[in-house]
């Protein structure tokens, strides 16, 4: 392998999806770049969406995904340019992040080309598919088909030890590589946190004095917003007067869905709905801004936003026996609670008659929870020259 080499990243989500998985692209391509190698994004085009990235993003033909909007199905056999640029890249190997349309089509470049396939494994797809096909069996299936796909591939990774336990239930008895997510928002200094927080609470008209809950995520009731929206609508009840906000930051199926619940609940303004933040700078605001940030996800395996919010010295609440809590020690660096709504609102009333605790806990996350892309890519680096010399002897 040449001191310079060229990563082909295949994903079937990336901008203008904001989920974790276009975000771990995005980072491991600008990343490679600024270490001096070569990378290749392949996704679905999105109408009306044109790239600037650092490094050439190759869209190929694709259609909105039935009951998982926004995301899309891609078809790459009728994407010439495509086609043509994955024939003709001087690949060192292949990366996806998905074992269907994308990953397949990394699986094909791999073996025409005779180099390593990577894969990632990044998320629980049988609970999409029960979700969108609503069948068990058809699930089961799928499940199967994503099994042979993981045995064919020349190393596996996953984000977290949790996500490696979904692949081992789902059958798959291979070796797993474990592969963490990263952080691409710099740590701010105190000061810089500190002006960052006063333009982000001026920006959405939240005064200094109101205690502010973030959520950053798709819109979606597998990550469990409904407790949150629940236990503060019961913290609203049982403590008439709190001076609290609770802004929902991204975009989902289900979107509508949370705002009317949080309608009828009865939390009115102290919901926000902000919509999808593309900026960075934004959502840097965002996060400052913040107190406190909810992530009660019973579904996603190593969230991005976690790592995000710790960067900022804004710890985690946790769902207990979540994936998530994986990387949380109860009162140290974050907060876990049972996936209740009564014990969600007492917790968050006794941490807003408690800053100093959050304080404590959030400069414990930004210790042991953040983790920036530079080191993460870096070491990536390094285990991609060793599968390839691997696959190469």
């Amino acid at each position: 392998m040449s001191d310079r080499y060229v990563i082909g990243q295949f994903s079937d989500s990336y901008k203008p999806v904001m989920d974790g998985v276009g975000v771990c692209v995005e980072n491991y391509s600008r990343e490679l770049c600024v270490a001096g190698h070569g990378a290749l994004v392949f996704a679905p085009a999105t109408p009306g969406f044109e790239d600037d990235e650092p490094f050439p993003v190759v869209r190929f033909p694709s259609l909105p995904l039935p009951g998982l909007r926004p995301y899309r199905i891609g078809w790459p056999s009728l994407g010439r340019d495509a086609i043509t640029r994955a024939r003709n890249t001087p690949f060192t190997l292949v990366h996806s992040h998905s074992p269907f349309v994308a990953g397949r089509f990394a699986m094909r470049t791999a073996a025409r080309k005779g180099i390593p396939h990577i894969s990632t494994f990044h998320t629980k797809y049988r609970d999409d598919v029960v979700k969108l096909l609503k069948s068990t069996a058809a699930a089961d299936a799928v499940v199967r088909s994503i099994v042979r796909f993981y045995d064919r591939c020349d190393a596996v990774w996953t984000p977290s030890e949790s996500t490696a336990r979904t692949l081992r239930e789902y059958g798959f008895t291979g070796d797993v590589t474990i592969a963490p997510n990263g952080s691409d928002l710099t740590r701010p200094t105190d000061g810089e946190r500190d002006a960052l927080r006063k333009a982000g609470r001026e920006r959405r008209g939240i005064s200094e004095d109101s205690f502010v809950c973030l959520f950053v995520g798709q819109h979606r009731w597998e990550k469990n917003t409904a407790l949150i929206i629940e236990g503060l609508a019961a913290l609203k009840r049982s403590a008439e007067g709190a001076d609290f906000v609770v802004l929902f930051a991204g975009e989902g199926v289900d979107r509508s869905g949370m705002e009317a619940m949080a309608r009828r609940s009865g939390l009115g303004e102290r919901a926000r709905f902000l919509g999808k933040i593309v900026d960075r700078d934004a959502m840097s605001e965002l996060y400052a801004a913040s107190d406190l940030f909810l992530f009660p996800s019973v579904y996603d395996n190593a969230p991005l936003v976690m790592r995000e919010a710790a960067g900022f010295s804004l710890p985690t609440v946790v769902a207990s026996g979540s994936a998530a809590a994986e990387i949380i020690d109860d009162r140290v660096n974050g907060f876990v609670v049972d996936n209740d709504a009564r014990r969600f609102a007492e917790l968050i009333g006794a941490l807003m008659a408690d800053r100093d605790a959050i304080r404590t806990a959030g400069s414990a996350a930004a210790q042991s929870v953040y983790r920036g892309w530079t080191d993460i890519v870096r070491w990536a680096a390094t285990e991609y020259e060793r599968v390839f010399s691997r696959f190469t002897v």
